[in-house]
């Protein structure tokens, strides 16, 4: 019997995410905050949109992805009742591991399995379902659900239990952080330098400064282009949930400091929709006037 699935949260990604299940033949119905988003999604691809209480009847499989913890509480909460024993919630937002064991305590009374399953690879791997997919949770229902999440991830790999998927997307983003901070810096001086970028970028790609940010970035940020991808404000928002766990296991956080202060900085000064290489703003000393 093929799975039915519905998807909560109609984001930059999420729509997408929504989009690639559809096209499996698996989607059968659309939430989102904004309830007109959900109706025109839903128009377009043939798919209903009604109340949360009938998406979690209808449903073997709801996923989630939707931006902070107490909305991802707020949905399950609303689904458990409605949800039929068996079935499982996926969740794809970035949150605290403690609320996504919060999450399944709270499913699990009902018989109901949850995975904490974010996602890396940006707008664009959720655009052309090649996101990678670090999922927490039982095993059984990891193999339950993993016809949705192979809609539209080209990697799904199960970490461990509750949890273990929201603690690697803690790690993604200290190194996606980190890279960040090396590469707009060192972009920014090759511009002082007065470097041609067509023949910089290339040149660094093919040694070993070569990464995924410089290669999807770089000619964009050194072209003041900051509207693609991960806007800044969200990454500054994961930062603090990835602070927390840093302090409770005891680790470094001068790469997690470091970016909280450059994100809020630029949020301060109205850039909090630019995608995160506009940190570059900040490392040619530029400054909102």
């Amino acid at each position: 019997m093929t799975l039915r699935a519905s998807f909560i949260g109609l984001g930059a990604m999420g729509a997408s995410m929504a989009r690639h299940l559809h096209g499996k033949g698996l989607l059968v119905a659309v939430g989102n905050r904004t309830q007109q988003k959900a109706y025109d999604l839903a128009g377009d691809l043939g798919v209903d949109a009604p109340s949360i209480e009938a998406i979690a009847s209808m449903s073997d499989v709801v996923a989630l992805c939707v931006t902070a913890d107490q909305d991802v509480l707020d949905n399950v909460a609303a689904l458990l009742p409605h949800l039929r024993e068996g079935s499982v919630v996926v969740d794809h937002s970035t949150v605290a591991p403690a609320t996504a064991q919060r999450a399944a305590q709270m499913l699990a009374e009902k018989g109901i399995a949850f995975l904490d399953a974010p996602v890396s690879g940006g707008v664009e791997g959720a655009r052309n379902g090649k996101l990678s997919v670090m999922v927490g949770g039982d095993a059984a229902a990891l193999e339950k659900a993993r016809p949705v999440l192979e809609a539209y991830a080209a990697k799904v790999t199960h970490m461990g239990g509750v949890g273990a998927g929201q603690s690697t997307k803690a790690v993604n983003q200290v190194i996606v952080a980190g890279i960040a901070q090396a590469v707009t810096e060192g972009l920014a001086l090759g511009e002082a330098l007065g470097l041609d970028a067509e023949a910089l970028l290339p040149t660094l790609g093919a040694g070993a400064a070569g990464n995924w940010f410089l290669e999807k970035r770089g000619a964009t940020m050194l072209r003041n282009e900051f509207s693609v991808g991960f806007k800044l404000a969200l990454l500054h928002k994961d930062l603090g949930i990835v602070r927390g766990v840093a302090v409770d296991a005891g680790t470094d956080r001068s790469i997690i400091e470091k970016s909280l202060a450059d994100f809020a900085q630029l949020m301060s000064e109205g850039y909090g929709d630019d995608d995160i290489s506009g940190l570059i703003r900040i490392k040619r000393g530029e400054r909102k006037a």
